[in-house]
């Protein structure tokens, strides 16, 4: 059997065990995810089709994998204007592998796996009584793992004393972008303008912008941190 999903603003054609790459799906590998939008579904030659969903379908997949597509580079000249501009584009992807493909309303097979915590209070509580060290060493693990989530959500740059620059001065750098600059630290245009290869790079990994985007935003920033 066969199915047509929408996902992402696309159209894809799955059966079972297909492996497929879309736009990101805010989910954890190993997740199961449910893909509601099923615009038909068949065998053979008999399919059914939506109008323009099908009711009580829904097409299950695993993620497999999160990641980011090639980088898209947008140049524009205008002729004779001494105008050029260069932006490059990395869509966030994720992997997954078709799952089942369920028809009038019927409740997926396979579930998510079980979380680490949800085993954890599942255990019974006479080992828990005959280990307090355990329970000690279990207590303080969700304030490591508080520490971790704070120390990956703390910015990339120490921001700089003094008041901001306006970033959507330069070509390329928009309302969205720039507030995504400052919150992970980057403020002035001097800031930008010094920033070395390895901070470009950690950029490119962090950010949803190509180190060719930064590149060229740096070489903006230069000349207007001259002014």
């Amino acid at each position: 059997m066969f199915a047509v999903i929408k996902t992402g603003g696309k159209q894809y054609r799955v059966a079972a065990n297909d492996l497929l790459k879309i736009e990101k799906v805010e989910a954890k590998v190993g997740d199961i995810v449910e893909i509601g939008q099923v615009l038909a579904h068949g065998e053979g030659e008999n399919v059914t089709f939506g109008a323009p969903f099908v009711d009580g379908a829904t097409v299950t997949a695993e993620v497999v994998e999160q990641g980011k597509n090639r980088t898209v580079i947008a140049f524009k000249k205008r002729r004779r204007q001494n105008s050029r501009r260069k932006i490059g584009h990395r869509q966030l992807l994720t992997t997954v592998r078709i799952a089942e493909i369920l028809l009038g309303g019927a409740k997926p097979a396979k579930k998510a796996a079980a979380k680490p915590e949800a085993k954890a209070e599942a255990a019974p509580e006479a080992k828990a009584e005959a280990a307090p060290k355990k329970e000690a060493k279990a207590e303080a693990a969700p304030k490591k793992e508080a520490k971790a989530t704070e120390a990956a959500a703390a910015p990339l740059f120490k921001a700089p004393k003094g008041e901001p620059d306006d970033l959507t001065v330069i070509k390329g750098i928009g309302p969205v972008a720039a507030k995504d600059l400052n919150e992970q630290g980057i403020t002035t245009f001097a800031q930008l303008a010094k920033l070395a290869d390895k901070d470009v790079a950690k950029i490119d990994e962090h950010m949803p912008f190509s180190a060719d985007q930064i590149k060229d935003w740096r070489e903006q920033a230069k000349e207007l941190a001259k002014k």
